[in-house]
């Protein structure tokens, strides 16, 4: 969840009514450039130098701010940055254009996506690093998405790059149409890959041979493919997963493109005997990554949303999902119901009462506001009607911020008052003691003992009730997989 005083208002409602508009602010990652060499240039080119004159360019830089922004940020971290410049400078010396310069930034989202805008600009996630094997299947992922822009590929799908502003029935309904048109960016479901399939092959083609080129493992785009179905496999057995965001939500995983790549990878030798993995430096360069919620958007512990930095925590009925957007809190349950949860900067601390009657709720009922306290703070709550939907809407202060839940159920069903109180029973300050227990979760690299098993292992990883799966999700093992002393392999922990 964005930190309070950042505005952004929706909500999310079961069963296909979705929606989830953001307003953030924007900044740029990586400034520089890399010369063609293994590791980061010393005398790096400056990128906005190199591309002010290019108009394809301007194309990227008019949509890296809305990148950003729905990505959730920019990943900071000198050791992350250094190993993804390595990976994308050796492809750079073998690019099909050596004098392109490229843009690339880390996303701060555990979204597993890579794609690339026209004049260079590059984009991984750090979900997508935390799944990834090895040096070579990054370089495979990247390789694939310089080729999209050497093919020139952005120019010819003419900007459907651009983030996809949803305008759907919750906010048409819901919120005023004023505070709506307001809402800059949209994080809904970008199509920044949608590329034909001719395209998505030739980059494929272009793709194995730099890597191949540049001394990676040529068969590392087919192995990540592979592990990318394994992730969709792992990720179909939650049916509430928004994956609109994941790399496989415009980059099909067809048999075709894996035996494809299988194929073309064969040119620089047979499977297992060509080029260098990268296993040990890469995994020491993720060494600490930051898995899942990030500190700044809070973190959700089984039916439990807790935000150490805001000091609040509040929990869901039993049955609820919850799910921890950058712009919001969202969760839904059963019977088609559906909470948001956000926050808004009130530095004038008006009446929450008036504030409930501001017009930002579309068919509120003003005779149903009533201010109240919760748990030691002041509070309001009121209901709402449209459509198909009746909502209760419940809003708390805690100094200049204002929190507010949103609870949709069917027009009629007797779940929205229960419900409502239950969640708004448990909104409460932490206390010092539960902030300062809040840890993040992130990928640990360990090293097998003699006595260690895949389910040693595995039972140390944190943050998940599927333990095993996601353990050989992250190592790419399956369900025969052994470990041997000295191994080492990713797990998930504090």
């Amino acid at each position: 969840m964005l930190p309070a005083g950042r505005p952004g208002v929706a909500l999310r409602a079961a069963a296909g009514l979705l929606t989830v508009l953001l307003l953030s602010a924007c900044q740029s990652l990586v400034e520089q450039s890399y010369e063609p060499s293994v590791s980061p240039s010393q005398n790096p080119q400056i990128v906005d130098e190199v591309q002010k004159n290019d108009p394809r360019a301007q194309v990227g830089a008019r949509e890296h701010p809305r990148i950003v922004a729905s990505y959730g940020g920019e990943y900071k971290d000198a050791k992350t940055e250094r190993l993804v410049a390595r990976i994308a400078g050796a492809l750079t010396a073998v690019s099909e254009n050596p004098n392109q310069s490229y843009r690339i930034t880390i996303l701060n989202s555990p979204a597993i996506n890579a794609f690339a805008l026209p004049g260079g600009y590059l984009y991984v996630t750090r979900g997508l690093l935390a799944l990834a094997l090895d040096a070579s299947e990054v370089a495979a992922v990247l390789s694939h998405e310089m080729a999209h822009v050497t093919a020139n590929h952005g120019i010819e799908r003419q900007q459907r790059e651009e983030a996809e502003v949803i305008a759907s029935r919750v906010v048409s309904e819901v919120l005023s149409s004023d505070l709506a048109g307001k809402q800059a960016l949209a994080r809904g479901k970008l199509r920044l890959a949608a590329f034909s399939r001719n395209q998505e092959l030739q980059a494929d083609v272009i793709g194995v041979r730099m890597l191949g080129e540049a001394g990676y493992d040529a068969y590392a785009a087919a192995r990540f493919l592979d592990s990318m179905a394994a992730y969709s496999r792992y990720s179909a057995v939650d049916p509430d997963s928004d994956q609109s965001l994941d790399f496989l939500s415009s980059h099909p995983n067809a048999p075709q493109r894996v035996d494809l790549a299988r194929r073309h990878a064969r040119a620089f030798g047979p499977e297992g005997a060509t080029g260098d993995r990268g296993r040990d430096y890469y995994l020491a360069g993720i060494d600490g990554l930051l898995y899942g919620d990030s500190p700044q958007e809070g973190y959700v512990r089984g039916q439990t949303f807790l935000h150490g930095t805001l000091g609040i925590r509040f929990d869901v009925p039993n049955g609820f999902q919850i799910d921890n957007k950058a712009e919001a809190v969202l969760a839904t349950g059963p019977g088609d119901i559906a909470i948001r949860f956000d926050g808004v900067a009130d530095p004038k601390r008006r009446s929450l009462t008036e504030y409930i009657a501001s017009g930002w709720v579309t068919g509120l009922q003003p005779a149903t506001i009533r201010p109240t306290m919760i748990n030691g703070l002041e509070a309001a709550t009121a209901r709402a009607s449209a459509d198909r939907w009746d909502f209760d809407v419940t809003v708390m202060r805690i100094d200049t911020q204002i929190y507010r839940f949103l609870t949709a159920v069917p027009k009629g069903s007797a779940a929205l008052a229960p419900t409502a109180n239950a969640l708004r029973a448990s909104f409460r300050r932490m206390t010092a003691q539960e902030a300062a227990a809040l840890k993040p979760l992130r990928v640990r690299i360990v090293t097998a003992s003699s006595s260690d098993t895949l389910a040693t292992l595995s039972a140390r990883m944190m943050g998940t009730d599927r333990k095993l799966d996601l353990f050989r999700l992250i190592n790419a093992m399956q369900v025969t997989s052994t470990v041997k002393p000295g191994d080492k392999v990713k797990i998930i922990s504090e």
